[in-house]
């Protein structure tokens, strides 16, 4: 083990039962390095985000992981390097070892390579409907592109922020079709793929954002909630026979991707998952 304790935390507000601690404290034992992670919940310590995330870089730590629904008010706080990371205008993973710290998107990577792994290589999306515009969706709809989706149908109930996403989408990602639909039931119509980007179907946010019989007739299935894993969303595309990729998925892609950005050091993916496995 090394002397150095490298700090790492997680800024949300609805964390309680979060495995991200979990994720990188037993990714940093598996490669040797003596890690800590902690949940910070800014309404918890009656602060707003800005006070709770300078009061984590004065407090040392190497860097945070940022969730729900922080992911674009911290891009400010942040330089941007990679270019595509920009154009999604979210960031969840921030390093704090330059003035401004560093900020990239692992919800982007990750999906990517959660899609890949799991559908092949080769797997196009198709045409998507995709539920919610927030921090995760960006990560989602830019992943979507690189993943060769040929339309993309959005649809959030903040109209706004859906055309903002589809304004973005169509700037940086030129080969995909984006539209902006009014309902659910139009943006579902004849679509392959189902995507859930908004927090329905978390603890503590119960629901599905696409009802049952929209789900049938499609192919595949993402839903970016994993705690629980097996989502009402994602229960009902099962039963309508949908492939399904769990927010799981992109959840430890992601982890990865970020214990990457934070150490320098590739975790060993199939021994951290028999770890994550074992209770």
């Amino acid at each position: 083990m090394s002397g150095t304790t490298i700090r790492l935390g997680l800024i949300g507000d609805n964390i309680a039962a979060s495995q991200s601690p979990r994720l990188h404290e037993l990714a940093g034992r598996l490669c040797g390095l003596d890690v800590s992670y902690e949940r910070v919940v800014p309404p918890q310590r009656g602060e707003d985000f800005e006070t709770t995330f300078q009061w984590c870089r004065d407090q040392g730590f190497t860097g945070l992981n940022i969730t729900y629904p922080y992911k674009e008010r911290v891009v400010p706080l942040l330089q941007v390097p990679d270019a595509a990371i920009k154009a999604v205008g979210a960031c969840n993973t921030v390093v704090f070892k330059t003035n401004p710290p560093s900020g990239s998107n692992t919800d982007f990577t990750g999906f990517v390579g959660a899609f890949q792994q799991s559908f092949g290589t080769d797997t196009k999306p198709g045409v998507v409907a995709m539920v919610g515009a927030g921090g995760v969706g960006k990560a989602v709809g830019f992943g979507l592109a690189q993943l060769g989706c040929s339309h993309l149908r959005l649809f959030d109930r903040d109209t706004a922020k859906a055309e903002g996403l589809a304004k973005a989408l169509l700037a940086g990602a030129a080969t995909m079709r984006v539209d902006v639909a009014s309902t659910v039931e139009e943006a579902t119509s004849g679509a392959d793929g189902l995507v859930n980007c908004t927090p329905l179907g978390m603890e503590g946010y119960p629901g599905s954002s696409v009802p049952e019989p929209l789900m049938l007739g499609k192919k595949w299935a993402f839903d970016a909630v994993y705690t629980p894993v097996n989502t009402q969303f994602l229960q009902g595309c099962t039963k309508a026979g949908l492939a399904i990729l769990s927010g799981y998925e992109l959840f430890f892609h992601q982890g990865v991707d970020a214990f990457r950005i934070f150490t320098g050091q590739d975790v060993d993916q199939t021994r951290l998952r028999q770890e994550l496995s074992n209770p």
